[in-house]
């Protein structure tokens, strides 16, 4: 199932891209939403190979995430791949610069099931797609109105 959504910040792409590649604050966001993160690898720069174990809570059970970032070209590309027991997710940021102080931001995600009690929750998850895709794109509506609200203070 993929999904695929875009927005437009009123920020230059490096400073966008900075932004979401913050690990530190995106950490502490997490944190403060009840989720455990924690690092697992021990690069010193910000780069493909970073990962992270993630443990959360969703529909009231412990759910657990092991992320790591494949790609990471400044300022424009991040992936993103996530493996859960019976998921696998791939996320790709892509950045693209329309003016010096616009920058178009296309989130893509795909979740491909790796068990069969996955793909059949797949398969009735798309019975309501509509639903999934409006919220999908509200909440990336929502990321970048933060994006342009923290980036364009003064």
């Amino acid at each position: 199932m993929k999904f695929s959504s875009r927005v437009e910040v009123d920020a230059p792409a490096p400073s966008v891209f900075a932004e979401l590649s913050d690990f530190v604050a995106i950490d502490a966001l997490a944190q403060r939403r009840a989720i455990l993160v924690r690092r697992t690898d021990t690069l010193a720069a910000p780069g493909p190979g970073m990962s992270w174990l993630v443990d959360f809570r969703f529909r009231g059970r412990m759910r657990h995430m092991d992320v790591t970032l494949t790609r990471f070209e400044t300022p424009e590309v991040m992936e993103y791949h996530a493996r859960t027991p019976g998921f696998e997710i791939l996320c790709l940021l892509q950045l693209v610069a329309l003016a010096r102080a616009r920058t178009r931001v296309i989130v893509t995600l795909e979740v491909r099931p790796r068990t069969l009690g996955a793909r059949l929750l797949t398969q009735s998850a798309r019975l309501g797609r509509s639903a999934l895709e409006r919220r999908f794109d509200e909440r990336i509506h929502k990321l970048g109105d933060r994006l342009d609200e923290k980036l364009n203070r003064d």
